[in-house]
């Protein structure tokens, strides 16, 4: 559907797949690090955007059908210098193994239509009568999802219903679009009118995950389309990768049919949605998060102080601060790792030993837990990126508070804290050493927030 819409992002996926082939051919086993050549081929996230509280109610209702739950809150309100009005999270799988099955990710924005920073009373008003008067998703598919959910499935017809429901309800609709009330929103923010001022939500784009992103912006560029102007998240450097880094293809114009100030119906142009990739890496602990944070702080101040090139400041700061190798990372507790046994061993252990000494002696190797989520930072750059403007943000008015437990009322459903998922995968991989040694195993790593013996 998404390929018909706007096939731009084929191009994107044949030439991600490209990048990925070569790189494998290239690095061997070590491109299959953070998972495998299969996995990340199949990989995808996409991105759409609800303009209330019961249509983020309603969207999960839809994505718990298919296994999908909420992770994370991101606000990006303030993290882009453009008005960019949304709170976010993202639904996806939160078992490991099921992840790795299905790797699908839909980071869903929604309009903060009541912070006053960007929208005064009567916008709220008539954002709020515009939004009530819509129907994202029918109730058919709803309780076909609610069904499905309960009954951990469906079967025969209600399954094809259900796909085929929720597919409609994110294809692009050909229902005119208000014209002045398009324009209105577009003068506030760009994000906030393709929210608000069109009669139905769509993917606002689908993104591959590819091995190496830099020989993709290239590749892409090479053949004729304009991408942003570099990538979002950390620099490419020497060492691990770690988190996201995020690049797209600039947002095309699209043809849509609008309803104008004269009472005319006719064609018209708008430009939302654009081709995103992305290229992961290790997820940091919130120790190595801190220091994330303070790294980002710092490459914008030299660059404030002495200027220079983003990707060079950042790099030179990465290379002063960051560990240069996974066991680096592992040593001063800044990624997540799991362990196993390391091929060929079969030792005799102790009742009990520390998972410290189980390391240094190469009984047990560590392998790195991939980052499975967003950086509010990234997700703000790339919507930045391709905005027709800045929009408008009065700095004067306090802004309303939204954090992970507001956006779990909203939802209806418990927000999962990616820090504890990403903790229980470490738990899980030492209760299975513990269990295949018949030992007590003690962690004596930084990996040890939530429990120090398994």
């Amino acid at each position: 559907m998404y390929g018909m819409e706007v096939p731009a992002y084929n191009t994107l996926v044949d030439v991600s797949e490209r990048v990925n082939r070569d790189f494998l051919e290239k690095e061997g086993g070590d491109a299959e690090r953070l998972g495998s050549i299969q996995r990340v081929t199949a990989e995808r996230h996409g991105a759409i955007r609800v303009g209330s509280p019961k249509e983020m109610s309603q969207v999960a209702t839809v994505f718990e059908a298919f296994g999908m739950y909420p992770v994370g809150f991101y606000d990006l309100r303030d993290a882009s210098a453009s008005s960019v009005p949304v709170v976010s999270t993202a639904f996806r799988p939160v078992d490991a193994e099921e992840l790795a099955l299905n790797p699908f990710r839909v980071f869903t924005s929604m309009l903060a239509a009541d912070d006053p920073r960007f929208f005064n009373a009567e916008q709220q008003r008539k954002l709020q009568e515009f939004i009530n008067a819509r129907t994202l998703f029918p109730q058919e598919l709803l309780s076909l999802a609610e069904k499905a959910t309960e009954q951990e499935g469906l079967d025969g017809a209600e399954a094809s219903t259900l796909l085929d429901l929720a597919t409609a309800s994110f294809e692009l609709s050909s229902e005119p679009v208000d014209h002045a009330w398009y324009r209105e929103l577009e003068s506030v923010s760009a994000v906030a009118a393709d929210i608000g001022g069109v009669p139905s939500t769509h993917i606002n784009h689908l993104t591959p995950r590819v091995l190496d992103i830099e020989d993709l912006y290239a590749r892409m560029e090479s053949l004729g389309i304009a991408m942003i102007d570099e990538v979002q998240g950390p620099p490419s450097w020497q060492g691990p990768d770690v988190l996201l880094r995020q690049t797209s293809f600039r947002a095309l114009s699209e043809e849509r049919i609008f309803k104008f100030e004269d009472g005319s119906v006719g064609p018209g142009a708008l430009r939302v949605r654009f081709g995103e990739v992305e290229q992961r890496g290790i997820a940091l602990t919130p120790r190595g998060r801190e220091l994330y944070d303070r790294m980002v702080v710092d490459v914008d101040k030299q660059l404030q102080e002495t200027g220079g090139v983003r990707t060079d400041v950042a790099r030179q700061v990465w290379q002063d601060n960051l560990p240069d190798t996974e066991a680096g990372l592992l040593a001063e507790g800044l990624a997540y790792f799991e362990f196993d046994l390391a091929p060929g061993q079969a030792p005799t252990v102790p009742a009990e030993v520390s998972l410290k000494a189980l390391l240094d002696d190469a009984t047990v190797q560590a392998s790195p837990i991939v980052y499975e989520d967003f950086l509010p930072r990234s997700a703000a750059g790339i919507f930045q990126s391709n905005l027709t403007g800045e929009g408008t943000k009065d700095a004067a008015q306090k802004g309303t508070e939204y954090d992970l437990e507001t956006l779990s009322k909203i939802i209806g459903r418990d927000i999962a804290d990616p820090f504890h998922l990403y903790q229980a995968q470490v738990d899980a991989s030492i209760a299975r050493l513990a269990e295949k040694l018949n030992t007590t195993i003690i962690n004596d790593t930084f990996l040890k927030e939530n429990s120090d013996h398994v």
